[in-house]
């Protein structure tokens, strides 16, 4: 049984989570290690329950997951619904609701609970069938829990939908055509998208297009993210000896701006180790999703990249200049239970695909 686990096990994908994880518990210990808070520790807990997680779905199966993908997709529009109306707020934001001693947050539960729904719903149908009609209630099951996490307002999460129902309805086979289509809707929607933006978000965008715009307000974080990446040069300050980090003039450097902790401390060659780690992972998935004849199991596979992809490009992209700032973790970097147990639970499913790959 052993030697058969053993087998049907994806080391690759394995090795890179693990090492993520491992990096990620270190940069929030550096990052923290003056806070009272602890994070670090909690983070081991997390990081504890997570490979729990991660390693229990492939003995319950993709397939019996999927087959409650509506009831969980239905959940996690009850708890988006819930934090609208009792959540706990913090700098703005409303994103977080308690549940005794434990705070989640629904919005990463409701990330991978759409990507299952999606892949469950459009595999469930071949593209030759009525496409409009399965299309348009594709574009209904990604929009609901998209338009609910923007009102949080949390403008990051909301946007990974985008890419994710893109990929997955072009991996399906919808015609070229209502792909340019969307395009051009998208483009004469942006005054539209601009006007119900908050003030802030607004602000972060101006400062990304005008860095000098207002460098001790809405471009602080910006700045002072830049400083913190391009001061750490090709080897780094050191562990713990980050100035930028360590004396606060990064805020929120645990969790959305732990990137460039990482880039003050190690420099360039440790930025570059950790984006080595995010492409082997990526790799990984891939080969899962060429290696599966499943088709629920290609776009379940093909979402949760698209997701992950995205998501490490945006946090690098803000922390070093090259994107607004929207307020993303980095997978299994940043501290935070929710996002590390829902990234762990993700890439579960991509372990079950790759032991179940042969039954085809």
């Amino acid at each position: 049984m052993v030697r058969k686990w053993l087998k049907d096990t994806n080391w690759s994908l394995v090795v890179a989570m693990t090492a993520l994880s491992i990096i990620g518990i270190i940069f929030i210990r550096s990052a923290s290690y003056r806070d009272p808070a602890e994070y670090d520790v909690k983070q081991m807990v997390w990081a504890s329950a997570g490979l729990v997680v991660f390693f229990l779905v492939p003995f319950v199966g993709y397939r019996r997951l999927l087959s409650v993908s509506y009831l969980l997709y239905v959940i996690s529009l009850v708890l988006l619904v819930w934090v609208m109306v009792a959540g706990h707020t913090r700098l703005g934001a409303q994103r977080w609701i308690g549940i005794g001693p434990i705070i989640i947050q629904p919005s990463e539960f409701a990330k991978i609970a759409t990507i299952m729904t999606l892949a469950n719903f459009l595999g469930s149908h071949h593209s030759w069938e009525k496409k409009n009609s399965i299309i348009l209630i594709a574009l209904v099951l990604a929009f609901v829990p998209q338009i609910l996490i923007m009102r949080q307002p949390d403008l990051g999460s909301s946007l990974l939908f985008v890419p994710m129902v893109i990929v997955l309805l072009f991996l399906w086979g919808i015609p070229y055509r209502y792909m340019i289509g969307a395009a051009v809707l998208g483009l004469s929607a942006v005054p539209i998208l601009w006007s119900i933006l908050k003030e802030y978000q607004k602000k972060r965008i101006l400062v990304f297009l005008n860095p000098n715009l207002d460098p001790l307000g809405a471009g602080y974080t910006a700045l002072q993210s830049k400083i913190a990446v391009g001061s750490g040069g090709l080897f780094g300050k050191g562990l713990l000896h980050g100035t930028q980090s360590q004396l606060q003039f990064v805020p929120e450097h645990h969790t959305d701006f732990i990137f460039c902790v990482l880039g003050e401390e190690w420099g360039y060659l440790g930025a570059a180790l950790l984006l080595f780690c995010y492409a082997a992972l990526f790799n990984a998935i891939f080969e899962v999703i060429g290696q599966t004849t499943d088709q629920r199991a290609k776009l379940l596979a093909a979402g949760i990249l698209t997701v992950l992809f995205s998501q490490v490009m945006i946090n690098v992209g803000m922390s070093i200049g090259l994107l607004p700032i929207t307020g993303l973790t980095l997978p299994l970097i940043s501290y935070g239970g929710s996002s590390f147990i829902m990234t762990a639970l993700a890439l579960g499913l991509v372990l079950s695909i790759h032991k179940e790959r042969s039954i085809f």
